[in-house]
C-alpha cells in the first residue's frame, strides 16, 4: 500500500515524500482510514511505529477538505494533548513537516516556558493546537484558548498521561471541548485505567493494536550480564571501552542514579549528557539536541523523561538498572533497531534484580543471552544485599526518627 491509496491530498503527499517516506507503516495503514471516517479510535502502538503521522495526516486531510477560512479567522479545530513538553514539541515538528505546503497553522504550548510568545501566537489564530495539560488549562482559564470549535481531540501517550497524574485534567479538557468531537486515544499499552478512561469518553471506538506489548524486535540482540551491584559502574565503563560503540542510551531508575553515572562518565572523558524530571525544560531540550546532532554520543535517562522521544540511528540501549515494570523493558529496547535496522540491548542484573529479570523474560517469552566472560561476574549464590546499620549500642535507642531528620532526607525518585 502507498500513501496515495489512503486518499491523502497532493500537498500532504508531497510533504510525506519530501520527508523520505514511501509507504505507510502498519499503524498508519490501519488507523488513517478510520480517522478519515470520523470514528473514535483507540490505538495501542509502541514508540517508533509512526503513530504521530497516523493521526497527524488524517487530521490535516480533514481540515484541508473543509478549508475555506482565511488565516485571520482561524479557530482551534484539532487539539492534541501530550503528557510532556518534549513530546509536545516533537508532535508539532511532525505537523509542521506535513502541513508545510498548506496554509494550515499549528502551534505548541507547554509549561516551563514564557507565556507571552504562546499568547501572541494564539491570538493570531491557529487550526491545530498541541499542548501539555497544565499549560492548556492555564491558558483556558485566562480566556486565551477557545475549545468550542474542536472537532478532533487526540490524547497521546495516554498511559503515561495517567501515570503522571493527569487524569482529572484530561477529563476536564474533554468536557471543555464540543460534545460532537471525534476522540483519538493513543497509548503504548492499554492498562485498566486507560481502558476505564476510554470507556467513559469515547463513543463505540474502533481498536487498532500494532504488535503485542510483550513483543521485542527480532532485530535486537539482547545480552545479559550478571554483576554485583557495587561493580555495575566498573562493568559499564569496561563495556563502553571494549564492546558498546555508536549512539547509546543508558537507562537508570532514578534521577540520582542518572546524575551519579553522568559524573563518572564525564570524569572518564566520555561525551555524555542526561535527561530527567528535575532538569529544566531548556536543559532537557539542549541535552536532546546535543545527542541528536552528535555533539554527545551517550544519553543517560530515566524512563519518564525519555518516554516517546524520537531518536533515530540509535545503536545500543543499556539497561544499567533493570526496570521493575516488565513492559518498560520492551519500551526501552524498542528504541534501537527501528526501521528495519539491527540494534543491541545490554542489561546489567544484580542479585536484587533477579525477580525483575524473571518477570521480563516471562513477558517477552525469551531467555536473554547471558555473557559470562567479563571482569565482574556475580556469584550465582549471591543473595540480594540488605543494608543493615553498623551502629551498635543501647537497644532502647531504636525509636522513631525525629521530625528534623525526616525533613533532611532526600527522595531520589
Amino acid at each position: 500500500m502507498s500513501f496515495k491509496d489512503l486518499k491523502l491530498s497532493k500537498p500532504l503527499l508531497r510533504a510525506v515524500a519530501e520527508a523520505g517516506y514511501d509507504n505507510p507503516t502498519l499503524v498508519q495503514e490501519k488507523t488513517i482510514p478510520l480517522i478519515l471516517d470520523k470514528k473514535d479510535v483507540i490505538v495501542s502502538a509502541q514508540t517508533g511505529t509512526g503513530k504521530t503521522a497516523a493521526f497527524a495526516l488524517p487530521i490535516l486531510q480533514s481540515l484541508l477538505d473543509k478549508q475555506d477560512a482565511p488565516k485571520k479567522g482561524k479557530t482551534i479545530k484539532a487539539l492534541i494533548v501530550s503528557p510532556t513538553r518534549e513530546l509536545a514539541i516533537q508532535i508539532e515538528d511532525n505537523f509542521k513537516t506535513y502541513c508545510k505546503h498548506t496554509n494550515l497553522r499549528t502551534t505548541v504550548v507547554f509549561g516551563g516556558a514564557s507565556l507571552e510568545p504562546q499568547k501572541d501566537t494564539l491570538k493570531k489564530g491557529v487550526d491545530i493546537l498541541i499542548a501539555t495539560p497544565g499549560r492548556l488549562l492555564d491558558l483556558h482559564k485566562q480566556d486565551l484558548v477557545n475549545l468550542d470549535y474542536v472537532e478532533t481531540l487526540v490524547l497521546d501517550e495516554a498511559d503515561l498521561m495517567l501515570d503522571m497524574g493527569f487524569i482529572d485534567d484530561v477529563r476536564k479538557i474533554e468536557r471543555l471541548c464540543t460534545k460532537e468531537k471525534q476522540i483519538l486515544l493513543f497509548s503504548a499499552t492499554i492498562p485498566h485505567k486507560v481502558e476505564q478512561l476510554a470507556n467513559s469518553i469515547l463513543t463505540t471506538p474502533e481498536r487498532v493494536e500494532v504488535a503485542q506489548n510483550s513483543s521485542t524486535s527480532k532485530n535486537v540482540a539482547q545480552l545479559l550480564y550478571f554483576v554485583p551491584k557495587k561493580s555495575k559502574i566498573e562493568l559499564c565503563l569496561h563495556l563502553l571501552r571494549n564492546t558498546i560503540k555508536g549512539n547509546i542510551i543508558i537507562f537508570r531508575r532514578t534521577k540520582y542514579g542518572v546524575d551519579k553515572l553522568e559524573k563518572t562518565l564525564l570524569n572518564n572523558d566520555y561525551k555524555v549528557d542526561s535527561i530527567h524530571g528535575d532538569k529544566s525544560q531548556t536543559g532537557r531540550q539542549d541535552a536532546l539536541n546535543r545527542f541528536k546532532t552528535g555533539e554527545v554520543n551517550i544519553l543517560i535517562a530515566t524512563d519518564v523523561a525519555a518516554r516517546g522521544i524520537d531518536i533515530n540511528d540509535l545503536d545500543a540501549v543499556v539497561n544499567f538498572d533493570l526496570p521493575n515494570v516488565p513492559e518498560t523493558y520492551v519500551h526501552r529496547i524498542g528504541r534501537t533497531a527501528r526501521a528495519g535496522n539491527t540494534g543491541m540491548a545490554y542489561s546489567l542484573c544484580s542479585a536484587d534484580e533477579r525477580s525483575y529479570l524473571k518477570t521480563i523474560q516471562q513477558l517477552i517469552q525469551i531467555q536473554l543471552d547471558v555473557i559470562e566472560d567479563h571482569p565482574y561476574p556475580l556469584d550465582p549464590k549471591a543473595e540480594p544485599i540488605i543494608h543493615k546499620s553498623k551502629k551498635t549500642g543501647s537497644k532502647h535507642r531504636k525509636g522513631r526518627k525525629s521530625e528534623a531528620s525526616k525533613k533532611k532526607k532526600k527522595r531520589w525518585y
